[in-house]
C-alpha cells in the first residue's frame, strides 16, 4: 500500500489521540489536537494509507529559525516500514522552506538509531529539567 504524506492536512482529533495513546502508552486523553497544532505549530505531517491515519509528527517553532519535532508516532502495525522516516523527511523539508535554520528533536536512547541513522540528525549536548 502506498503511503502519502500531507503537510498541515486535516485530521480527526480522535484519530490522532488514539495514535498518540498507542504510540506513547496510556489512554486517549481527549486533547483537541486540531486547536493545539493550529495555535503552536509551524505545521504537522500526517501519513495516510488508504484514508487511514498511520503516522503523525508535530513541528513547533519559535517563530524564527528554530523548529522542534514533537509527537512523532506511527501506528503499531505499520512501524519499521519507513513511515516515521518519511514523516520526518517531510517535516525537515517544510521547516527548511519556512526559513528555519535548525530542527531540534529530543528522544530516549532506544530511538537513537531512528533519529540519528534513519533521519540524519546529529547528536548534540543539551539540557533538560523535569517539571
Amino acid at each position: 500500500m502506498a503511503i502519502s504524506y500531507e503537510w498541515r492536512g486535516d485530521f480527526d482529533n480522535v484519530a490522532v489521540d488514539a495514535l498518540h495513546a498507542e504510540g506513547f502508552g496510556g489512554a486517549a486523553s481527549g486533547v483537541d489536537w486540531v486547536a493545539r497544532v493550529r495555535r503552536y505549530s509551524l505545521g504537522w505531517v500526517c501519513a495516510w494509507e488508504e484514508g487511514e491515519l498511520v503516522g503523525f509528527v508535530n513541528v513547533v517553532w519559535d517563530g524564527g529559525v528554530h523548529a522542534f519535532l514533537l509527537d512523532t508516532v506511527v501506528a503499531g502495525g505499520r512501524r519499521r516500514a519507513g513511515i516515521g522516516a518519511g514523516l520526518v523527511a517531510e517535516a525537515v523539508r517544510r521547516a527548511r522552506e519556512a526559513g528555519c535554520g535548525w530542527l531540534h528533536v529530543d528522544f530516549e536512547d532506544d530511538l537513537r538509531p531512528f533519529y540519528l541513522d534513519a533521519c540524519g540528525f546529529r547528536p548534540t549536548a543539551a539540557g533538560l529539567i523535569a517539571l
